[in-house]
């Protein structure tokens, strides 16, 4: 059988990973394998990325914000993610420059994909990283970012911005570096336990 489905990762993959991101060459290459053997078409679905993810949050639901994760990474909108796609995800979502994240954040926030964020965007993802959240966390949020509505408007209101107002990404990012509390609104960090 002739079966080069490339059981090894290609040079010019490796390249352009090893650029734009942290990892190593090893630490590429061993994903790699584990990409091959969990994903032997080359591709994750949804599904399966939601199921990856969770991994991460055992003690929440991260089923929505995993699939607005999955969708900002779906450069090519084929509604699957290829190795490369995965690990830049997976990059961005924990390590990452501040202007790389935001830039990523941003497209996050960017449901439809049309360059620009409104409000009922951002209360969209407001709500998905709500549900990320532990409970027991929930309870200790200050009394204007105790719920997803709350969160959103909050960070709404750093932009200085109308509600029928929409958002490019440079106003976004600047609002969000303004402003050291946005930050924790539009991405959460875990506790480290």
């Amino acid at each position: 059988m002739g079966n080069t489905t490339s059981s090894a990762i290609s040079k010019e993959i490796l390249e352009d990973l090893k650029l734009s991101t942290i990892f190593t060459e090893t630490e590429i290459s061993q994903w790699y394998e584990n990409f091959q053997k969990q994903c032997p078409t080359g591709r994750i679905t949804p599904e399966e990325f939601e199921q990856i993810y969770s991994r991460f949050f055992p003690d929440s639901d991260a089923k929505s914000y995993a699939r607005h994760v999955f969708r900002s990474f779906d450069t090519n909108d084929d509604g699957t993610l290829d190795f490369k796609e995965y690990i830049i995800a997976l990059h961005m979502t924990s390590t990452g420059k501040t202007t790389r994240k935001l830039e990523w954040a941003f497209s996050l926030f960017d449901v439809d994909k049309n360059g620009y964020i409104n409000k009922t965007e951002v209360t969209e993802i407001c709500q998905a990283i709500f549900k990320l959240i532990p409970k027991e966390e929930q309870v200790k949020l200050p009394e204007d970012e105790n719920t997803p509505e709350k969160r959103a408007n909050k960070l709404w209101s750093y932009f200085e911005k109308k509600d029928s107002e929409r958002l490019a990404e440079g106003e976004f990012i600047q609002g969000v570096l303004q402003n050291e509390n946005a930050m924790n609104l539009i991405l959460y960090e875990q506790s480290k336990k």
